[in-house]
Protein backbone atom coordinates (compact mmCIF):
# COMPACT_ATOMS: atom_id res chain seq x y z
CA UNK A 1 0.00 0.00 0.00
CA UNK A 2 1.26 3.55 -0.78
CA UNK A 3 2.16 6.02 1.92
CA UNK A 4 -1.32 7.53 3.29
CA UNK A 5 0.33 9.76 5.81
CA UNK A 6 1.74 11.92 3.62
CA UNK A 7 -1.71 14.61 2.94
CA UNK A 8 -1.58 16.54 6.34
CA UNK A 9 -3.17 19.49 4.34
CA UNK A 10 -4.73 20.35 0.83
CA UNK A 11 -4.17 23.07 -1.45
CA UNK A 12 -7.66 25.39 -2.68
CA UNK A 13 -6.86 26.12 -6.53
CA UNK A 14 -9.79 28.86 -6.33
CA UNK A 15 -10.11 30.47 -9.41
CA UNK A 16 -6.65 30.65 -11.25
CA UNK A 17 -8.39 31.91 -14.45
CA UNK A 18 -9.04 35.11 -12.40
CA UNK A 19 -5.83 35.42 -10.97
CA UNK A 20 -5.74 38.74 -13.17
CA UNK A 21 -8.73 40.66 -11.43
CA UNK A 22 -8.52 39.05 -7.98
CA UNK A 23 -8.61 42.54 -6.05
CA UNK A 24 -11.79 42.99 -7.95
CA UNK A 25 -12.85 39.35 -6.87
CA UNK A 26 -11.99 39.96 -3.14
CA UNK A 27 -13.71 43.73 -3.18
CA UNK A 28 -16.95 41.96 -4.09
CA UNK A 29 -17.19 38.82 -2.73
CA UNK A 30 -16.15 40.91 0.78
CA UNK A 31 -18.72 43.36 0.09
CA UNK A 32 -21.36 40.85 -0.57
CA UNK A 33 -20.28 38.98 2.59
CA UNK A 34 -20.44 41.60 4.75
CA UNK A 35 -24.04 42.55 3.50
CA UNK A 36 -25.06 39.02 4.11
CA UNK A 37 -23.77 39.58 7.84
CA UNK A 38 -25.54 42.93 8.07
CA UNK A 39 -28.91 41.31 6.86
CA UNK A 40 -29.18 38.33 8.66
CA UNK A 41 -27.69 40.23 12.02
CA UNK A 42 -30.56 42.45 11.12
CA UNK A 43 -33.29 40.00 11.02
CA UNK A 44 -32.09 38.58 14.03
CA UNK A 45 -31.76 41.75 15.90
CA UNK A 46 -35.65 43.33 14.92
CA UNK A 47 -37.26 40.03 15.80
CA UNK A 48 -35.64 39.82 19.16
CA UNK A 49 -36.65 43.07 20.06
CA UNK A 50 -39.88 43.91 18.24
CA UNK A 51 -42.66 41.95 20.27
CA UNK A 52 -44.96 41.26 17.56
CA UNK A 53 -42.49 39.61 15.22
CA UNK A 54 -42.32 37.03 18.25
CA UNK A 55 -44.37 34.67 15.88
CA UNK A 56 -43.74 31.65 14.67
CA UNK A 57 -42.84 32.18 10.99
CA UNK A 58 -40.36 34.98 12.21
CA UNK A 59 -38.91 32.27 14.51
CA UNK A 60 -37.88 30.06 11.53
CA UNK A 61 -36.74 33.02 9.65
CA UNK A 62 -34.44 33.71 13.03
CA UNK A 63 -33.36 30.24 12.72
CA UNK A 64 -32.61 31.04 8.84
CA UNK A 65 -30.43 34.14 9.69
CA UNK A 66 -28.22 32.52 12.58
CA UNK A 67 -27.61 29.48 9.91
CA UNK A 68 -26.51 31.87 6.74
CA UNK A 69 -24.36 33.19 9.07
CA UNK A 70 -22.98 30.52 10.31
CA UNK A 71 -22.87 28.54 6.58
CA UNK A 72 -21.17 31.76 4.90
CA UNK A 73 -18.45 31.75 7.63
CA UNK A 74 -17.06 28.59 7.03
CA UNK A 75 -16.75 29.48 3.75
CA UNK A 76 -16.31 32.86 2.78
CA UNK A 77 -13.21 33.60 4.46
CA UNK A 78 -11.42 30.88 3.16
CA UNK A 79 -12.71 31.88 -0.50
CA UNK A 80 -11.15 35.33 0.20
CA UNK A 81 -7.86 33.59 1.15
CA UNK A 82 -7.95 32.48 -2.48
CA UNK A 83 -7.71 35.78 -3.85
CA UNK A 84 -5.18 37.28 -1.52
CA UNK A 85 -2.66 34.18 -1.77
CA UNK A 86 -1.41 32.17 -4.34
CA UNK A 87 -1.19 29.09 -2.37
CA UNK A 88 -4.17 28.87 -0.07
CA UNK A 89 -4.07 25.45 2.24
CA UNK A 90 -6.37 23.86 4.48
CA UNK A 91 -5.55 21.38 7.08
CA UNK A 92 -6.68 17.87 6.85
CA UNK A 93 -8.75 18.33 9.65
CA UNK A 94 -10.46 21.82 9.02
CA UNK A 95 -10.96 19.87 5.90
CA UNK A 96 -12.66 17.04 6.90
CA UNK A 97 -14.57 19.37 9.39
CA UNK A 98 -15.56 22.07 6.59
CA UNK A 99 -17.08 19.25 4.73
CA UNK A 100 -19.20 18.12 7.21
CA UNK A 101 -20.73 22.02 8.56
CA UNK A 102 -21.85 22.29 4.54
CA UNK A 103 -23.78 19.74 3.96
CA UNK A 104 -25.25 20.10 7.96
CA UNK A 105 -26.17 23.31 7.54
CA UNK A 106 -27.28 22.75 3.82
CA UNK A 107 -29.39 20.07 5.40
CA UNK A 108 -30.44 22.04 8.07
CA UNK A 109 -31.50 25.00 5.64
CA UNK A 110 -33.36 22.71 3.87
CA UNK A 111 -35.69 20.97 6.75
CA UNK A 112 -36.00 25.22 7.88
CA UNK A 113 -37.81 25.99 4.49
CA UNK A 114 -40.36 22.53 4.69
CA UNK A 115 -41.20 23.86 8.15
CA UNK A 116 -41.81 27.12 7.21
CA UNK A 117 -43.79 25.91 4.10
CA UNK A 118 -46.20 24.13 6.49
CA UNK A 119 -46.19 27.11 8.55
CA UNK A 120 -47.76 28.95 5.63
CA UNK A 121 -49.65 25.88 5.04
CA UNK A 122 -51.35 25.89 8.26
CA UNK A 123 -51.71 30.13 8.66
CA UNK A 124 -53.52 30.03 5.31
CA UNK A 125 -55.38 26.85 5.16
CA UNK A 126 -56.29 26.54 8.65
CA UNK A 127 -56.12 30.06 10.71
CA UNK A 128 -58.31 29.19 13.47
CA UNK A 129 -56.62 26.46 14.21
CA UNK A 130 -53.19 27.94 13.94
CA UNK A 131 -52.45 29.18 17.42
CA UNK A 132 -53.49 25.70 18.32
CA UNK A 133 -51.26 23.52 16.20
CA UNK A 134 -48.28 26.40 15.99
CA UNK A 135 -47.92 26.58 19.79
CA UNK A 136 -44.57 28.12 21.48
CA UNK A 137 -43.40 24.72 22.23
CA UNK A 138 -44.68 23.01 18.76
CA UNK A 139 -42.31 25.54 17.18
CA UNK A 140 -38.79 25.18 19.39
CA UNK A 141 -39.19 21.52 18.91
CA UNK A 142 -39.07 21.63 15.71
CA UNK A 143 -36.63 23.78 14.97
CA UNK A 144 -34.13 21.61 17.13
CA UNK A 145 -35.39 19.08 15.28
CA UNK A 146 -34.18 20.73 11.86
CA UNK A 147 -30.62 21.45 13.97
CA UNK A 148 -30.62 17.82 14.99
CA UNK A 149 -31.70 15.78 11.87
CA UNK A 150 -29.46 17.97 10.03
CA UNK A 151 -26.10 16.70 11.72
CA UNK A 152 -27.40 13.33 12.07
CA UNK A 153 -28.47 12.60 8.34
CA UNK A 154 -24.50 13.62 7.09
CA UNK A 155 -22.97 12.23 10.12
CA UNK A 156 -22.74 8.62 8.71
CA UNK A 157 -21.11 10.38 5.46
CA UNK A 158 -18.88 12.38 7.43
CA UNK A 159 -17.18 9.32 9.11
CA UNK A 160 -16.63 7.75 5.95
CA UNK A 161 -15.03 10.75 4.39
CA UNK A 162 -12.95 11.05 7.21
CA UNK A 163 -11.63 7.60 6.80
CA UNK A 164 -10.77 7.28 3.54
CA UNK A 165 -6.32 6.86 2.34
CA UNK A 166 -5.13 10.21 1.10
CA UNK A 167 -1.51 9.26 -0.68
CA UNK A 168 0.44 11.96 -2.57
CA UNK A 169 -2.32 14.03 -4.93
CA UNK A 170 -3.90 17.12 -2.27
CA UNK A 171 -4.44 20.01 -4.68
CA UNK A 172 -8.27 20.39 -4.86
CA UNK A 173 -9.75 22.28 -7.90
CA UNK A 174 -12.32 24.05 -5.71
CA UNK A 175 -11.89 27.16 -3.20
CA UNK A 176 -13.73 24.85 -0.85
CA UNK A 177 -13.17 21.62 0.47
CA UNK A 178 -16.17 20.37 -1.59
CA UNK A 179 -16.90 16.21 -1.49
CA UNK A 180 -16.30 15.91 -5.37
CA UNK A 181 -12.89 17.13 -5.41
CA UNK A 182 -11.97 15.67 -2.10
CA UNK A 183 -13.00 12.04 -3.68
CA UNK A 184 -11.06 13.08 -6.42
CA UNK A 185 -8.06 13.18 -4.95
CA UNK A 186 -8.58 9.64 -2.41
CA UNK A 187 -6.49 6.90 -3.70
CA UNK A 188 -9.48 4.22 -2.97
CA UNK A 189 -12.60 2.98 -4.63
CA UNK A 190 -15.35 6.21 -3.94
CA UNK A 191 -17.70 4.60 -5.90
CA UNK A 192 -19.97 2.75 -3.07
CA UNK A 193 -19.40 6.82 -1.25
CA UNK A 194 -20.78 8.18 -4.38
CA UNK A 195 -23.64 5.57 -4.58
CA UNK A 196 -24.40 6.35 -0.88
CA UNK A 197 -24.17 10.55 -1.23
CA UNK A 198 -26.56 10.23 -4.16
CA UNK A 199 -29.12 8.30 -2.55
CA UNK A 200 -28.56 10.95 0.23
CA UNK A 201 -28.78 13.80 -1.58
CA UNK A 202 -31.96 12.31 -3.29
CA UNK A 203 -33.35 11.71 0.47
CA UNK A 204 -33.57 15.27 1.58
CA UNK A 205 -33.69 17.14 -1.75
CA UNK A 206 -36.11 15.56 -2.96
CA UNK A 207 -38.27 14.63 0.24
CA UNK A 208 -38.29 18.23 1.66
CA UNK A 209 -38.97 19.72 -2.07
CA UNK A 210 -42.40 17.09 -2.35
CA UNK A 211 -43.52 18.45 1.22
CA UNK A 212 -42.89 21.89 0.25
CA UNK A 213 -44.66 21.21 -3.41
CA UNK A 214 -47.77 19.63 -1.74
CA UNK A 215 -47.77 22.54 0.73
CA UNK A 216 -47.94 24.84 -1.53
CA UNK A 217 -50.35 22.93 -3.73
CA UNK A 218 -52.99 23.17 -0.76
CA UNK A 219 -51.93 26.97 -0.37
CA UNK A 220 -52.23 27.88 -3.86
CA UNK A 221 -56.03 26.48 -4.10
CA UNK A 222 -57.31 27.91 -0.83
CA UNK A 223 -55.81 31.27 -2.21
CA UNK A 224 -57.75 30.99 -5.16
CA UNK A 225 -60.78 30.38 -3.37
CA UNK A 226 -60.54 33.75 -1.68
CA UNK A 227 -63.53 36.18 -2.80
CA UNK A 228 -61.19 39.41 -3.06
CA UNK A 229 -58.84 40.15 -5.15
CA UNK A 230 -57.03 42.23 -2.14
CA UNK A 231 -57.37 39.18 0.42
CA UNK A 232 -56.12 36.81 -2.47
CA UNK A 233 -53.06 39.20 -3.37
CA UNK A 234 -52.23 39.71 0.52
CA UNK A 235 -52.46 35.71 1.10
CA UNK A 236 -50.09 35.11 -1.45
CA UNK A 237 -47.35 38.13 -0.50
CA UNK A 238 -46.62 35.81 2.76
CA UNK A 239 -45.28 33.34 0.62
CA UNK A 240 -43.42 35.24 -2.15
CA UNK A 241 -40.22 35.55 -0.63
CA UNK A 242 -39.83 31.47 0.80
CA UNK A 243 -40.86 30.43 -2.83
CA UNK A 244 -38.36 32.89 -4.18
CA UNK A 245 -35.51 31.54 -1.48
CA UNK A 246 -36.58 27.68 -2.35
CA UNK A 247 -36.06 28.43 -6.27
CA UNK A 248 -32.69 29.79 -5.33
CA UNK A 249 -31.31 27.19 -3.14
CA UNK A 250 -32.78 24.25 -4.81
CA UNK A 251 -31.68 25.43 -8.28
CA UNK A 252 -28.45 25.27 -7.34
CA UNK A 253 -28.38 22.30 -5.34
CA UNK A 254 -29.52 20.68 -8.59
CA UNK A 255 -27.41 21.71 -10.16
CA UNK A 256 -23.78 20.96 -8.39
CA UNK A 257 -25.01 17.33 -6.33
CA UNK A 258 -28.17 15.77 -8.13
CA UNK A 259 -25.83 14.15 -10.96
CA UNK A 260 -24.05 10.67 -10.63
CA UNK A 261 -20.66 11.48 -11.00
CA UNK A 262 -19.60 14.06 -8.72
CA UNK A 263 -15.92 14.18 -10.28
CA UNK A 264 -18.12 16.22 -13.60
CA UNK A 265 -17.69 19.48 -14.18
CA UNK A 266 -15.67 20.57 -11.80
CA UNK A 267 -15.65 24.41 -12.81
CA UNK A 268 -18.90 24.62 -13.94
CA UNK A 269 -19.81 23.27 -10.01
CA UNK A 270 -17.53 25.91 -8.66
CA UNK A 271 -19.23 28.77 -10.18
CA UNK A 272 -22.75 27.36 -9.19
CA UNK A 273 -21.57 27.25 -5.84
CA UNK A 274 -21.13 30.59 -5.40
CA UNK A 275 -24.61 31.43 -6.09
CA UNK A 276 -25.74 28.91 -3.25
CA UNK A 277 -22.64 30.09 -0.99
CA UNK A 278 -22.08 33.86 -1.62
CA UNK A 279 -25.14 35.50 -3.76
CA UNK A 280 -28.17 33.31 -1.96
CA UNK A 281 -26.98 33.82 1.84
CA UNK A 282 -27.04 37.90 0.88
CA UNK A 283 -30.29 37.94 -1.38
CA UNK A 284 -32.72 35.92 1.06
CA UNK A 285 -32.03 38.90 4.34
CA UNK A 286 -33.40 41.33 1.70
CA UNK A 287 -35.69 39.03 -0.03
CA UNK A 288 -37.21 38.65 3.55
CA UNK A 289 -37.89 41.87 4.37
CA UNK A 290 -37.87 44.74 1.55
CA UNK A 291 -41.33 43.38 0.46
CA UNK A 292 -42.30 42.74 4.32
CA UNK A 293 -44.39 45.54 5.79
CA UNK A 294 -44.38 43.99 9.17
CA UNK A 295 -40.26 43.95 9.30
CA UNK A 296 -40.74 47.72 8.09
CA UNK A 297 -43.20 48.50 10.53
CA UNK A 298 -41.21 46.64 13.41
CA UNK A 299 -38.14 48.66 12.01
CA UNK A 300 -39.89 52.10 12.25
CA UNK A 301 -41.41 51.28 15.97
CA UNK A 302 -37.27 50.33 16.96
CA UNK A 303 -36.00 53.56 15.69
CA UNK A 304 -38.86 55.42 17.09
CA UNK A 305 -38.86 53.97 20.43
CA UNK A 306 -34.61 54.67 20.40
CA UNK A 307 -35.30 57.95 19.33
CA UNK A 308 -37.29 58.84 22.01
CA UNK A 309 -35.48 58.52 25.16
CA UNK A 310 -32.92 60.61 22.46
CA UNK A 311 -35.00 63.19 21.82
CA UNK A 312 -35.47 63.68 25.65
CA UNK A 313 -31.93 63.96 26.88
CA UNK A 314 -30.84 66.66 23.43
CA UNK A 315 -34.17 68.94 25.47
CA UNK A 316 -33.18 68.13 28.97
CA UNK A 317 -29.72 69.02 27.76
CA UNK A 318 -31.14 72.12 26.15
CA UNK A 319 -32.99 73.35 29.25
CA UNK A 320 -30.05 73.16 31.51
CA UNK A 321 -28.14 74.83 28.83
Amino acid sequence: MRNTSAVTEFVLLGFPLLSNVRSLCFSVVLVMYSLSLLGNAFILTIVMVDQKLHTPMYGFLCNLAFLDICYTSIIIPKLLETFVNTRTTICYRCCMAQIFFIFSFGAIQLLLLTIMAFDRYIAICKPLRYPVIMTKNICIQLAVGCWLGGFVHISYQGVLVWTLPFCDKNVLDHYICDIGPVLSLACADTRLLEFLGLLSAIAIVVVTLFLIVVSYVYIISTILRIPSASGRKKAFSTCTSHLTVVSILYGAIAFMYIRPNVHSSFQFSKAVAVLSTVLAPMLNPFIYTIRNTEVKQAFWRTVHKAGGPLKEKVFLGRIAG
